[in-house]
């Protein structure tokens, strides 16, 4: 949720699973200002770095944007390193008096590692092989950690990744069933 010229956007809900060298993003369409829907098919999930790192984001979709911009530019400066590109993007974020006004997270993501670049520009790495931000990203992280759990059952990560999304749409009045998963392998 965020504070926006005395209106509130909320946000959406992005998912990112991890098997091995595989991993796949999950986004839903859902843009709402206040309590209007103003858009139901946003594609809020990005292939950047020549198309080998995918990057989801919640909040102020042009700020999501400039944060976008600014973080391909330093993964052109360390082809081949997220995390010092997330890093320095979040130097830049912390001293940058533009930057530190954008209300904007997203979950970056390349065939190796996974971060969480946070609305106070911290890089944020997690514990396990499931992340999730937005409005509904608790539930979809604890539908996908459920999935992930049961054991002798192995499904395969992108239908859990939608399933996930799709048990937030459920629950979640700012995020929809219009689901875009990316997937890098």
């Amino acid at each position: 949720m965020i504070s926006h010229n005395s209106q509130t956007i909320y946000g959406t809900t992005i998912v990112s699973i991890r098997r091995e060298n595989h991993v796949v993003m999950a986004g839903d369409g859902q843009v709402t200002l206040g309590s209007q829907i103003m858009k139901g098919k946003a594609r809020k999930i990005r292939r950047i770095g020549g198309g080998k790192v995918l990057a989801g984001f919640a909040g102020a979709t042009a700020d999501a944007f400039a944060l976008l911009e600014r973080l391909e530019t330093k993964l052109e400066q360390y082809p081949t390193q997220l995390a010092r590109a997330c890093v320095e993007m979040a130097k830049d974020w912390r001293t940058d008096r533009y930057l530190r006004k954008l209300e904007a997270m997203m979950i970056v993501a390349d065939n190796q590692k996974t971060f969480l670049m946070s609305g106070t520009g911290d890089v944020i790495e997690p514990d396990d092989d499931v992340i999730s931000i937005g409005s509904g990203g608790g539930f979809a992280l604890a539908a996908a950690k459920g999935m992930l759990s049961v054991p002798n059952v192995t499904l395969d990560i992108e239908v859990i990744a939608k399933r996930s999304l799709e048990i937030a749409a459920q629950m979640c009045i700012y995020t929809n069933d219009q689901i875009i998963i990316e997937t890098l392998s």
